[in-house]
Formats: C-alpha cells, structure tokens, sequence
C-alpha cells in the first residue's frame, strides 16, 4: 500500500516473499536453522560499515540486518509464536526496565553506575529465568574470541580474576611450556587443548589491557594483508611471485613493508 509505514511496508514483503503459493521458492524453503548463518553475517557486514565511516553503506547494511529480523519474526509467526510487533514491544519493555533513571523516578546515573546497574538487572532477569550460575546465557553461537572475552568478564565480575596483566603475561609463559613439552608426544588432541588453553589467556591478556580480543585480531589480520600485499607488489615488479621466491626474500621484502608502516 502507498502509505503504509516502511516498516510494515517490509514485514508485507517478507510475508509475500514467504507465501505458500506464490512466494519465492528459495524463502520458502528457508528455516531458522539456514538463515541463521546469513543473521551473523549480516551483523558483521554492520560493523564493517561503521569502520568504513560510509553513512550510505551503514544505512543499506542497517536495512540488511533489519531484514534479518523481519524474516525471523515472519517464520515465528507462521508457527504461531509471535509476530514482529510482539518482538519490538518485549525489547521495548525490556530496555525501559533497564533504563528507570530515563522513565522512571531513579536519580541519574553515571555511564559507569549505568553499566554496573544494566548487570545488575540482567543478573535478576537470568535469575528468573532460572539461569543462577555467573556464566548462564553467554551466547554459544557468538565466534569464540568474543564468548572467551563474555565468559572471562563475567569470573571476573565474581573476583575470578588475575588481578593484573602481569599475571595473565605469566600464565602465558606457562601455556606457553606446556605446549612446548606437548609437541615432543604430537598428539593432536593434546595439542589442540594446549593451543586453546593459550588462545583462552590471550582473550584475558586482552580484556585486562581494556582491548576487544576479536577486534585485536581483525586488525592483525589487515595488518597481514597489507604487508603480504606489499611483498607480493615488490616481487612483480621483478617478475616473480611468493611460489618461485625464497623464504628469505620474501621475509626481507616484509621487513621493508613493514618499515613502510603498512
């Protein structure tokens, strides 16, 4: 319709797309479980618009990932267990009982009080629903730097903690051995376990220096990018690749990359 809102303007599409009859066959076909992927990389296309700075991208990726929703409420309605309104209006509540210094008669709060406060009330929300344990409701499906980082921070809020990144540094050291005093027997499984256990450090090295493990790691990687790009420029412009060159040519032509500040 011509003057409907843009949002049921959307929820509309999502419902003809779905239509037993004359909907697109590929949505049809689709459940929660296959459209699941396509929810999180959406949600990571969001950020790599932000970090692009583009508002145009970040408004085209917003409406991608608003889609998301959308469809997920649609396929919730069809089983009849709620309809997207029913969505915004239990996130609206949910955002208004955090919020009592916005809409309610609370005294104003500090960035700082608000946070520890929004803890506060989600531990009481876990809590009804029968979630007691301080790591209960850590998503599973979250990529695993960030869920190490959410499971680390909330030992911490219970004093599970180093107290410093000193400590952590020294618990490295011993990972760092006891990995080493794997790699004699090779065992996989041995070594896949010691290898978590030292990435796991590496995510509270992360959260003690105020970092983001995941975002540490996104920066590594172009980082990498930028300087193997560069490698690979500076031997074309010989007439070779990274297959018919040396180890130690291309490690020099990274040490000039990297002087270069790439």
């Amino acid at each position: 319709m011509p003057n409907e809102p843009p949002i049921q303007g959307l929820i509309n599409v999502m419902a003809a797309l779905r239509d037993p009859e004359t909907g697109c066959p590929w949505d049809k076909e689709q459940d929660f479980v296959s459209i699941a992927p396509y929810t999180i990389e959406e949600a990571y296309e969001v950020r790599a618009a932000i970090a692009s700075g583009d508002p145009l991208v970040l408004k085209d990726e917003l409406g991608d990932l608003l889609f998301q929703v959308v469809y997920h409420a649609r396929m919730a309605e069809e089983r009849g267990w709620f309809k997207f309104d029913d969505v915004a209006e239990t996130i609206k509540g949910k955002m208004i009982r955090r919020h009592p210094h916005v809409f309610g008669e609370e005294a104003a709060r500090s960035s700082a009080g608000q946070t520890a406060a929004w803890e506060a009330q989600k531990a009481a929300e876990r809590a009804a629903q029968a979630q007691h344990g301080a790591l209960d409701g850590v998503a599973e499906a979250l990529p695993a730097l960030r869920r190490a980082q959410k499971l680390t921070s909330r030992a911490a809020r219970v004093k599970f903690d180093w107290p410093n990144a000193e400590a952590v540094l020294d618990k490295m050291d011993e990972e760092v051995a006891e990995l080493k005093a794997e790699l004699g027997e090779a065992k996989p499984e041995r070594i896949a376990d010691e290898l978590g256990d030292m990435l796991f450090v590496m995510v509270n090295l992360a959260r003690k220096l105020g970092q983001d493990a995941e975002t540490c790691l996104e920066g590594a990687n172009a980082k990498f990018i930028r300087r193997f790009g560069r490698v690979e420029a500076l031997l074309a412009a010989n007439g070779k690749t990274p297959r018919d060159s040396t180890l130690d040519e291309m490690e020099d032509l990274w040490a000039k990359a990297k002087k270069e500040g790439l």
